[in-house]
């Protein structure tokens, strides 16, 4: 079975729908499938309810597909730095399902387990808690959660070969491994592909058998939310001197 596409848009021909639900990797703008993610805007499906830690950042990333009114619903742990996203969700022209930070990967994991359901201490007595079942356990209140399983998880890796294996690089790890675990079909984008048989089976962090599809999208330009600098002092040692500042 060959699992190698030439780009992202023909890796996900014949997959996308209107109105399925899609997990999407990364945290901030680190570790994205930013090439996918562009392709499903140019697909132009709609009513999407899309899983993902936030929704990028003005312009990149999932916020080109709220540019595009294709997102129904969000299911996120944080909204800040999408202005966009905050606008569209106030305006009440977007439905959101807020998390905490840890549920949510939680609730990926669980689908990815075939686990429905868990129980919580985060969340009991807050908003969070509101329609859901709360259970003592031990003299202590605990709120269900339901696992999450999507129609489709697009990744982004570091390295993958041919078999699907796939290697995040550092953060870029994050929501990545658990969602391409938990989705009918996974759709990986790759900086580097090698042939199956390549990679060290001890480094592999998604074996293949979870990835359908894979893309190489070589090295992107790494992106950096918020650039944080101060001036360089008058009296700042000259270059070569070793000190930086």
């Amino acid at each position: 079975m060959n699992k190698v596409y030439p780009d992202a848009k023909s890796a996900l021909s014949g997959i996308l729908k209107d109105n399925m639900m899609i997990m999407s990797g990364g945290f901030g703008l680190c570790g994205i499938a930013e090439a996918l993610s562009d392709a499903i805007r140019e697909f132009g499906v709609k009513g999407l309810t899309v899983v993902s830690n936030n929704a990028g950042v003005d312009g990149i990333g999932l916020s080109r597909l709220l540019e595009t009114r294709q997102i129904k619903k969000m299911i996120s742990s944080y909204v800040g730095e999408n202005k966009l996203f905050a606008q569209q969700f106030l305006a009440g022209e977007l439905e959101l399902e807020f998390n905490p930070q840890g549920t949510l990967a939680e609730r990926i994991r669980a689908g990815g387990a075939g686990i429905p359901a868990f129980y919580t201490k985060t969340g009991v007595g807050t908003l969070i808690a509101e329609g859901k079942e709360v259970k003592e356990f031990d003299g202590e209140k605990y709120l269900m959660e339901r696992g999450l399983f999507a129609d489709l998880a697009i990744v982004h890796a570091w390295k993958g070969d041919t078999a699907g294996n796939l290697i995040y690089r550092k953060t870029a790890r994050n929501f990545n491994p658990m969602m391409a675990t938990a989705a009918k079909i996974t759709v990986a984008e790759v900086e580097h592909l090698v042939p199956a048989g390549e990679l060290n089976p001890d480094h592999i962090h998604t074996p293949g058998i979870f990835v359908k599809r894979i893309v190489e999208v070589g090295t992107a330009k790494k992106r950096i939310e918020f650039r944080n600098t101060r001036p360089r002092p008058t009296n700042a040692p000259a270059a070569g001197t070793g000190v930086e500042i």
